[in-house]
């Protein structure tokens, strides 16, 4: 029994001293009061645990994160400068195709020009060709062109010789007239339309400087009415220049404009044409003027 009980106390020590210590790793003898802070510190302890896990999981994804954003910014620079490459080839290349293009359509202007001027070339040696068959076909020796160029040298100096002897017996005739009377004569041709004569006596008086203004102003009417356009507008131009305030003023800006529109001239002839109008409103010449200014494009 003694021994019993000594061993039973012996086991019994622990109990007594150790019960209801909540900080060994096995506690016992507790009460209902301390199992329940017994539990209570286990499940603290596993929110804790579960708390620092959930925290170094949030710091991996966080250094995750940092790491994608870091990649992600590096992707948005490298984006943006293919984006500047890009443009930057993208004008390249435009600026090149203009340059083809330009070249492109030069070069069809040159061959175009090239191709023009072959034909030109082409023609001409066509031309030639034609000029050297007949020169071969009517081939003539040397003796026979001597012949020729002699016969031509004697007709030649026989006209001369006959123009040189009308000159001298009109100028003969002219020079025993006044300037007057040739004038008087000159104004009856006119009349009657002879008007090669005519000319001739009127270029005479130009000659000796007699009335200048009217006799350009007659030449010019005659060569009008012969319709040689361009030579009376040189000699209304240079009656006008001598005396601007003659009485045929209005009848030499009519037929200067006629004479301008049959050459082509439509712009002056409508300057002239509305300068008789402005000028000489209430003339026969100004209402001819309204209607030939009326009929112009």
């Amino acid at each position: 029994m003694a021994t019993i009980l000594t061993y039973t106390i012996l086991n019994a020590e622990p109990s007594a001293f150790g019960a209801g210590d909540l900080e060994t790793s096995k506690p016992y003898g507790l009460t209902s009061s301390e199992k329940v802070i017994l539990q209570n510190k286990k499940n603290l302890k596993k929110v804790v645990v579960k708390s620092n896990n959930q925290a170094n999981e949030v710091d991996s994804l966080r250094e995750r994160i940092d790491g994608l954003q870091t990649i992600i910014e590096g992707l948005s620079r490298k984006s943006q400068e293919n984006k500047f490459k890009l443009k930057s080839l993208d004008k390249k290349n435009s600026d090149e195709l203009i340059n083809v293009n330009e070249y492109e359509k030069r070069l069809s202007e040159v061959s175009q020009k090239n191709a023009q001027d072959i034909q030109k070339i082409q023609k001409t040696v066509s031309e030639i060709s034609i000029v050297l068959n007949k020169i071969d076909t009517n081939y003539v020796s040397k003796d026979k062109f001597n012949v020729l160029v002699n016969d031509f040298n004697k007709f030649k100096e026989l006209v001369a010789k006959e123009l040189r002897s009308k000159s001298t017996s009109k100028k003969s005739k002219l020079d025993k007239l006044s300037n007057a009377e040739i004038e008087e004569q000159a104004k009856k041709l006119y009349d009657k339309k002879y008007y090669t004569k005519s000319m001739q006596y009127y270029t005479h008086l130009i000659d000796k400087n007699y009335r200048p203004a009217r006799s350009h102003y007659m030449v010019g009417e005659m060569k009008y009415y012969r319709k040689n356009y361009s030579d009376a507008i040189a000699y209304f131009k240079k009656s006008a220049a001598l005396y601007s305030k003659a009485s045929y003023m209005p009848l030499l800006m009519l037929h200067t404009a006629i004479s301008m529109q049959k050459t082509g001239d439509n712009k002056n002839a409508k300057s002239f044409f509305k300068g008789i109008i402005s000028k000489y409103p209430n003339s026969e010449h100004a209402l001819t003027a309204k209607s030939k200014l009326s009929k112009m494009k």
